[in-house]
């Protein structure tokens, strides 16, 4: 068939005939591809993003998990300008550049213990499997090739690349993908909420714990070359882990010889009001820290894998064994986005965004929490500037269809409303950004409420959602 070009047209018809004939989206459900119809983003501005008719919309889930400093930022185009005129690329391989070079220094500075050595990757999937890629290296040099298990949890997310996706453990993602089954290995979920039933959240923390060093045991200290986690599990539903679980699986690491890599893709540059979370929030100094999304503020792509000095130190130098770190991307250490990072950077300090967000961040968790006295609604939780409002309901229906209606039902009542959700199967997740002042939370969660409370009414009439008795429990679902 022959092609014709078509250049950029405003017809907003066009656009999503377009978007829906063209483009595979991320997660794109096959059985609806090429006749999804889309919300076009036409504009940002603060909080809001604006769609195709102009209206405002409050960006509830901050893009994905990543607007920290919020839309329109005219520093930020001039910095990214500044960078594009000047010099727009050079190869990582041969040359290095100011903004590089600068950003390493400045991010070795803000992260936490002896984490000093920057690679620059190009999102967090591309960090994470630095991450793992330099630990398998790492034991490699070390004379120890065995060493290579990775140890994770259910419905921790690290990314889409083959080894970050193996490493996520959100099981309907899987269904149809294949993923490293022989080195990576899961333990049970740690949200309370499901799995804490008959136990007070100290059992039910250390019972966590010692499912981290049986596993450990269980494969063998010598096999295994890392455990994975994330400070706030995410995009598996917000699951904040017990109080002290990090510290403990840190000492369960250092026991065993296994290194502990967190997960800041998220909850790094100012999620939960602090540059890293790992140190500040949960009192641990792992040996590698990936990062991505709020380092640019989404502005531009760029991630970025902290790697300690004392593992660097093991395989450096007279210990190198002749080895290269084989590792890399053409974009790692992209001057223009490293400009946009330097500049982000700058912003959150001089506007005082960390502790704007540790203000703010209990009033938020204070709003949300009141959905709870909603029928439908299971649970709320969360920390920081992220949370979850959970679904849950008794239903003589399929549990997973009911689910997946819950959410999309909320995220329709919400998008007329005036704001933006990322719904989960049955669950809403937020994380705004991190500008947000408490009026504006006031109006998200005034909409929220609205949503849920229409999309129960819909779901009901129809016989899709019964309400439990009083004094009975609904249930719950993941």
């Amino acid at each position: 068939m022959e092609k014709k070009e078509i250049r950029l047209n405003t017809d907003q018809s066009v656009i999503k005939k377009f978007d829906s004939r063209y483009w595979v989206h991320p997660w794109e459900a096959m059985g609806t591809i090429g006749s999804n119809v889309r919300t076009i983003a036409s504009g940002g501005q603060g909080i809001y993003l604006y769609n195709e008719q102009g209206e405002k919309l409050i960006d509830g889930p901050g893009g994905m998990w990543c607007t920290q400093i919020g839309y329109g930022r005219r520093e930020m185009a001039d910095a990214i300008a500044a960078q594009v005129l000047a010099m727009p690329y050079n190869s990582p391989w041969s040359f290095t550049s100011e903004p590089a070079a600068v950003l390493a220094h400045k991010l070795a500075l803000l992260a936490p213990g002896d984490l000093n050595h920057v690679f620059f990757t190009t999102g967090g999937s591309t960090a994470v499997d630095t991450a793992l890629r330099f630990t398998h290296f790492y034991n490699n040099v070390l004379g120890r090739p065995q060493k290579k298990k990775i140890i994770s949890r259910e419905k921790a997310y690290h990314g889409s690349t083959y080894l970050a996706a193996s490493c996520s453990g959100k099981e309907r993602d899987k269904t149809f993908m294949d993923t490293d089954t022989e080195n990576v290995h899961f333990l049970p979920s740690v949200n309370y909420y499901h799995c804490g039933e008959g136990m007070t959240r100290e059992e039910f923390c250390q019972a966590k714990v010692e499912d981290l060093e049986t596993k450990i045991r269980q494969l063998g200290p010598e096999n295994v070359a890392a455990f994975i986690a994330e400070p706030v599990l995410a995009s598996g539903g917000v699951i904040v882990p017990p109080v002290g679980y990090h510290a403990k699986c840190l000492e369960v690491c250092r026991r065993y010889d296994v290194l502990y890599i967190s997960d800041e893709v998220v909850t790094g540059f100012g999620r939960l009001g602090h540059w890293f979370a790992s140190k500040d929030v949960f009192g641990i100094e792992p040996d590698i820290i990936t990062t991505a999304k709020g380092l640019t503020s989404g502005y531009l792509p760029l991630g970025a894998c902290f790697i300690s000095d004392r593992l660097l130190s093991e395989v450096s130098g007279a210990r190198a064994q002749g080895a290269n770190f084989s590792n890399g991307y053409t974009y790692s250490g992209h001057p223009v986005s490293c400009a946009a990072a330097l500049k982000n950077l700058e912003i959150i300090e001089r506007e005082h965004i960390l502790e704007h967000v540790r203000d703010v961040a209990p009033y938020f968790q204070a709003r949300i929490r009141e959905l709870k006295d909603i029928p439908i609604v299971g649970d709320v939780r969360g920390i920081g500037l992220i949370g979850c409002v959970e679904c849950v309901g008794a239903t003589p229906h399929d549990a997973l269809l009911l689910h997946k209606t819950i959410g999309a039902r909320i995220d329709q009542h919400c998008q007329k409303l005036g704001l933006i959700l990322r719904p989960l199967i049955n669950m809403c997740v937020f994380s705004p950004p991190l500008i947000i002042t408490e009026a504006q939370i006031d109006q998200m969660v005034k909409i929220l409420d609205q949503g849920i409370r229409l999309a129960m009414a819909d779901l009901e009439a129809e016989g899709l959602w019964v309400r439990a008795a009083p004094g009975v429990s609904a249930g719950t679902a993941s």
